[in-house]
């Protein structure tokens, strides 16, 4: 028996529609349409540009059910923390871009009345300062309209399929999750003062969430009886799915904008270690832990070229990565997790800004520069599987490496230097197959969660890095 799928994939700096036919010995994944995703400037300040995403999520849908009109369900994930508000059916404003500094006034609203160490007591979350608790409690006024908020995907699934629930593996980024019960942390919802009504129906992956509605499938050309399936809606949760993790003692990086570094475990870890050390319990497919910690990831990488490129033309990636590898002398080592990166803009001065103050020379060439990037983002990566490994009390003889950064060699040969452990990388489309994957199995396939894994190991062929040295 086959299995046809439409995966929709939202990252934070692109988008993609996929199409994938799933059976016992057989994965298959087409990529239908990949569009650009990032923030805009907007009176009162940095938006998502919604209305885009929604043309091109709704142009690859049609394309994919014209490709392939077998295909019976639709699963959603995407970037985690940001949302919509609504009231009925009419979203109040654009979402806003986790990027905007607006939220600082929400950190300090929501600890003034939940100091830091019980706000992690409550969530098990590592403190982000763009965490959802903190974007909703700098709304202000702004929520005296709305009758609930609608995470990215869960917005995504309401044009969808006309339903608002709120799916449990992305409503666990929002810090009001309880980690030990996988509910709505009620007594800190009141305690930080937000409206009950705002929150929906939280749902788990493989959950039926209905089907498309008649509008929508006319305008996609869809069949009949195409239904939308509960995926790990947080790209990460959908991206563990996808790593082929075939023995107990790996570690995983996620790593594309963001690198998020960690183990997949059965219970949190929510202790003043793992606070201190800024790690997360975030929830994953089938009740699992992604106990992990955010390190900045490629963004810093990224956004120095695209620095580069306004000053002085296109910057070839590729020619970049080869004369980074072949920088023989040593360069600094700067903090990747400092929030100071966080905004858009000028990323190659702040970097300089940082080893300056940490009485660092600054790298003179762009190679050197890039190898600086990398070396850092290495040495935040090995550093975090370290902290994993003592604070989770699990032993790790391998890391795996998927999205956008298993095809930057130098970061993953790096990161197997820095942490003296072998690093497997790939899948690259890892989150598009857990996503696939969890339909499928909604659908009939069956198979555990490492059953599902093997069959990615079967299809994919991970590059190995040895340690040097």
């Amino acid at each position: 028996m086959s299995i046809h799928v439409a995966a929709i994939d939202l990252g934070a700096t692109s988008g993609r529609v996929m199409r994938a036919v799933i059976g016992p010995d057989q994965l298959e994944l087409v990529e239908v349409a990949r569009f650009p995703n990032g923030p805009v400037k907007r009176a009162g300040g940095l938006h998502w540009d919604i209305e885009a995403l929604r043309e091109h999520i709704m142009a690859g849908l049609r394309r994919a059910f014209a490709d392939d009109p077998l295909i019976s369900s639709i699963g959603v994930d995407s970037w985690a923390v940001d949302y919509a508000l609504m009231a009925g059916d009419r979203m109040l404003g654009t979402p806003f871009h986790y990027r905007d500094d607006r939220t600082a006034r929400g950190v300090a609203a929501v600890h003034a009345v939940v100091p830091p160490d019980e706000l992690y007591a409550a969530s098990g979350l590592q403190h982000l300062s763009f965490n959802t608790v903190f974007q909703l409690a700098a709304e202000g006024d702004a929520l005296a309209a709305a009758d609930r908020f609608l995470l990215i995907p869960d917005l995504v699934v309401h044009w969808l399929t006309g339903r608002s629930v709120a799916e449990a593996t992305n409503a666990s980024t929002t810090a009001l999750v309880d980690p030990r019960t996988g509910e709505w942390n009620d007594a800190l919802i009141e305690r930080v003062g937000l409206p009950r009504r705002l929150f929906p129906e939280l749902v788990r992956p493989g959950g039926d969430l209905g089907p498309l509605t008649p509008a929508m499938a006319a305008d996609l050309a869809a069949p009949e009886g195409v239904r939308v399936t509960a995926v790990g809606s947080h790209d990460t949760a959908s991206a563990v799915v996808g790593v082929p993790m075939t023995r107990p003692d790996a570690a995983y990086i996620s790593c594309g904008t963001w690198g998020l570094v960690g183990l997949e475990l059965e219970h949190p870890v929510i202790t003043d270690a793992s606070r201190e050390a800024n790690f997360t319990n975030e929830a994953g497919v089938d009740g699992r832990v992604r106990f992990l910690h955010n390190v900045m990831g490629l963004w810093l990488l990224s956004e120095t070229i695209r620095s580069w490129e306004a000053e002085s033309g296109p910057v070839d990636l590729s020619r970049l990565l080869v004369d980074a590898a072949a920088v023989t002398e040593p360069v600094p080592i700067f903090d990747a997790s400092d929030e100071r990166f966080m905004a858009p803009g000028d990323m190659p001065g702040r970097i300089a800004a940082a080893l300056v103050e940490n009485g660092d020379a600054v790298p003179v060439t762009r190679a050197a520069m890039a190898r600086c990037i990398l070396e850092s983002l290495a040495a935040a990566f090995a550093g975090a599987v370290r902290d994993a490994r003592l604070l989770a009390d699990r032993e790790v003889g391998v890391i795996h490496i998927v999205g956008g950064g298993a095809l930057n060699s130098l970061l993953c040969q790096l990161t197997a230097d820095r942490s003296g452990l072998p690093v497997l990388a790939g899948p690259v489309e890892a989150t598009a197959l857990g996503n696939v994957l969890v339909q499928a199995r909604a659908l009939g396939l069956g198979g555990s969660l490492e059953q599902l894994r093997e069959l990615v190991a079967q299809v994919s062929s991970p590059q190995r890095f040895e340690p040097r040295g």
